[in-house]
């Protein structure tokens, strides 16, 4: 009987690996579950046995059950982010706000060629703007207000052709703000309160990276 119990046990073990190794997303998702600090609870939901985690929640998917929203704002959630992000390639919608995160922002959410908006604010987030951002072709909305940043804003974000709104102020960047692209349209209540920032560029007369 003894046996019997140990061999199925075995079964199902063998069971949920399958299931976690069928959906990439699941395990991305799981990855970064387990390296977050959730007071709350609000990951309970994430259950690494299913299928997918369509039926997890804060996490929406499409119809072909891949995932297309993380929603996490507001919830008291501490940790790091890391490149597991970067595997959830159909993501639009990146909402990671007011919570705790620290470290640095992935340079791997540059795989996320769908996200339409990136809302990281009014966190812990220290290190560079990543230059891999300027891949988010999609990307309409970029808020990383309200962390601890550093380094210059980066020259290729200027590429950004759909980028209607960014919002980088209250952090502590550094140099010049763009002027080309889509930077010429936002207002410069975007860049305030970075105390080393200086100002647009002016025709190439002061370098982009000055004062950092």
């Amino acid at each position: 009987m003894a046996a019997r119990v140990v061999a199925l046990a075995a079964l199902l073990a063998l069971a949920a690996a399958g299931a976690r190794a069928s959906n990439g997303e699941g395990d991305a998702l799981y990855a970064l579950r387990q390296r977050l600090r959730d007071p709350n609870g609000v990951l309970q939901s994430w259950d690494p046995t299913l299928v997918n985690p369509c039926t997890w929640f804060h996490v929406t998917c499409n119809q072909a059950s891949r995932v297309e929203r993380l929603d996490l704002g507001n919830s008291n959630i501490s940790g790091s982010l890391g490149p597991e992000l970067g595997r959830l390639v159909n993501l639009k919608y990146l909402e990671l706000y007011r919570n705790n995160f620290d470290g640095e922002i992935p340079k791997e959410l540059g795989s996320l060629k769908n996200l339409i908006s990136l809302d990281l604010y009014a966190n812990k987030l220290t290190g560079e703007i990543p230059n891999s951002l300027s891949k988010l072709n999609s990307l309409r909305f970029m808020r990383l207000n309200n962390n601890k940043l550093t380094g210059s804003i980066p020259r290729e974000l200027s590429k950004l052709s759909n980028l209607k709104v960014i919002d980088l102020s209250n952090n502590d960047l550094c140099g010049t703000i763009p002027v080309d692209g889509p930077f010429s349209t936002f207002p410069l209540r975007s860049f305030e309160n970075n105390s080393r920032l200086n100002g647009p560029e002016l025709q190439g007369l002061v370098p982009y990276d000055s004062g950092c």
